[in-house]
């Protein structure tokens, strides 16, 4: 209910601050005898913006700050005994309030203080979400009375909201920056701490992965090689690539430059629709259907091939990446433009010579582009490998047989009940770690093959 009031009053404001500022600006314009230096649309946004920014400062004070607002009041209709008692009463104390004050109720006899408390702790929180409102709102009409009053014939609204657009961009580049960087700082802190306990010789060079649980400090962890997950890793995934980058470039070609009309119509949602497919059902596919027939091919002519393998996993999440690789790099082909193809054609070439030597090195950037994302897909992929791959950590060579990823690893680490002061669980991190250097190192030998071609094509 809160959260719909706030949403109804910003669009509220929205509306009627924009259709005030257009109004005006139109009034001003009909009036004055000198032109308008921007259009009304302009000042509307202006005015729109004046009026929104500071309601929405206000709510997100209040967001922050309400929270702890809250617990100390609630703490002051607390008799001193629980405040300054045991902190497991004090906790539970707070808890029952809380249920008491949002009509859940609680188990047992509730005290006195309690249902005294959670009645004025109701009250408070509406009188204070309604007091948030009622200011937001008033310095939101302030702001919006202050704009439409500047409005002028010189006043330069096109140059003022186009300086708060460009802050916002500003922002939002900062945040996903700031983003990556918290990101990697979390992992690179943990990953520290859990090198703390394991030697990164062992970790990065090891050829056993088997950790243990110890309850002692210094007492047995196990090992933790991290070589067969990678091979794990490196095998699955190039075994996907194998199976999607050939089928999925030259389905692009196919449908870019041979297609009829009618089948390319048809041909290209079918291949996207696999993107929208959850890779769970790639990995229940593969358990169920592909790994058996695979196992019985491998029987039929001799080979020994399991059920979950790596030669399993990899097929699927090849035909998962599929439509990555296809619907990219269609779009990237179409792109060219066609007074190339009419050129290297009218000098003679034949059409597969034109696509080969014309076509895909001007769309080779963009192709890259589409490996590189689909990469990153098969080495991040976690639930086809969990049902398809058989989960066995050990190094070994043959793709017929099980094996495990990095990915799957985390998510063996981190499930149940997980312990962050613990080698066991802190090793998720350094595997976070290792896969994001991983794809890093990716993004950087592709940025380099696009800069080369592009320069060579240019």
């Amino acid at each position: 209910m809160n959260s719909l009031v706030v949403a109804a009053l910003l669009l509220l404001l929205l509306a009627a601050s924009y259709q005030i500022g257009l109004s005006r600006s139109r009034a001003v314009a009909g009036s004055s005898t000198l032109k308008m230096h921007s259009r009304p649309n302009y000042h509307g946004m202006m005015v729109a913006l004046w009026c929104l920014v500071p309601a929405l400062a206000i709510l997100l004070v209040w967001f922050f700050v309400g929270d702890d607002v809250v617990r100390t009041y609630t703490l002051s209709l607390l008799p001193p005994e629980v405040v300054n008692g045991d902190a497991t009463q004090l906790r539970d104390a707070l808890r029952r309030v809380e249920q008491i004050s949002t009509g859940y109720g609680v188990v047992g006899d509730a005290q006195p203080y309690e249902n005294a408390a959670g009645q004025s702790l109701h009250e408070f929180r509406l009188l204070t979400f309604w007091a948030t409102v009622a200011v937001a709102a008033g310095l939101g009409i302030i702001g919006l009375l202050v704009m439409r009053a500047r409005i002028a014939p010189r006043l330069r609204a096109r140059n003022e909201f186009e300086a708060v657009v460009k802050v916002l961009l500003a922002i939002c580049s900062g945040i996903a920056i700031l983003t990556t960087v918290g990101i990697i700082a979390s992992l690179l802190r943990e990953a520290l701490h859990f090198f703390s306990f394991i030697s990164p010789m062992d970790f990065f060079f090891g050829t056993v992965w088997a950790p243990r649980f110890s309850a002692t400090a210094g007492g047995d962890y196990g090992q933790y090689g991290l070589l067969p997950l990678l091979w794990g890793t490196i095998m699955v995934s190039t075994i996907a690539m194998l199976v999607a980058i050939p089928l999925g470039l030259m389905s692009a070609i196919y449908l870019a430059e041979y297609a009829p009309r009618k089948v390319r119509a048809f041909a290209k949602p079918a291949i996207e629709i696999l993107a929208g497919i959850p890779s769970i059902i790639y990995g229940f596919f593969a358990l169920v259907t592909l790994g058996p027939a695979l196992a019985a091919l491998g029987g039929m002519i001799g080979v020994p091939i399991r059920a979950t393998s790596a030669l399993t996993a990899g097929i699927a999440m090849g035909i998962m990446i599929i439509p990555f690789v296809s619907s990219l790099s269609d779009d990237i082909i179409t792109q060219v433009p066609g007074a190339m193809r009419d050129g290297s054609l009218g000098m003679g070439a034949t059409k597969s010579e034109t696509i080969r030597r014309v076509v895909l090195p001007a769309a080779l950037p963009g192709i890259v582009g589409a490996f590189l994302l689909a990469v990153s897909k098969a080495f991040g992929e976690t639930m086809i490998v969990v049902l398809a791959a058989g989960n066995a950590p050990i190094l070994r060579f043959n793709p017929f047989e099980a094996t495990s990823t990095v990915t799957v690893s985390i998510v063996n680490q981190l499930t149940g009940d997980t312990n962050f002061a613990s080698p066991q669980s802190l090793v998720a991190f350094a595997l976070g770690l290792t896969l994001f250097a991983m794809t890093l190192c990716l993004n950087v030998i592709a940025l380099y093959v696009v800069r080369k071609y592009r320069e060579q094509y240019e």
